[in-house]
């Protein structure tokens, strides 16, 4: 699946809910689906800077192509890591650097979370762009 079709099948399932929320339940759900990372990975070198609850991130390179996995200690956060990692791991660092992540425009998440939430969210977004200019 390419990084769109992942994309557009995000904003399909964000549309089945009307209400936030629902929306909110929805992103629960997808960080209690997230497998996590070992205690052993969550150091402060993968920790994301800039958001409120803790957010680690694990990048590796396999083939050309980043494959992220991530966890947070806060269950809302990490449905967001979860959505983040679901969309980009498996891409190239060069489709991560030219996307303009609007697809997050399009599901009304920043506009839906609180001011600290949305701030942890431009620090995923900045984080998983460094990672891939650091790994392109």
């Amino acid at each position: 699946m390419t990084l769109k079709e992942r994309q557009e099948q995000v904003v399909e399932d964000f549309a089945i809910y009307e209400d936030w929320l629902d929306k909110y339940e929805y992103l629960i759900e997808l960080g209690k689906s997230l497998c996590g990372l070992p205690e052993g990975k969550k150091t402060e070198d993968r920790l994301i800077k800039g958001c409120q609850s803790r957010v680690w991130l694990d990048t590796e390179k396999n083939g050309g192509r980043l494959v992220f996995s991530a966890d947070s200690d806060a269950l809302i956060t990490r449905g967001i890591i979860s959505l983040l990692v679901n969309v980009y791991s498996g891409c190239t660092p060069q489709e991560i650097l030219e996307d303009d992540f609007s697809f997050l425009d399009t599901l009304g998440l920043k506009e839906n979370l609180s001011p600290t939430r949305a701030g942890g969210l431009a620090s995923m977004i900045e984080t998983i762009r460094k990672k891939a200019q650091e790994n392109g």
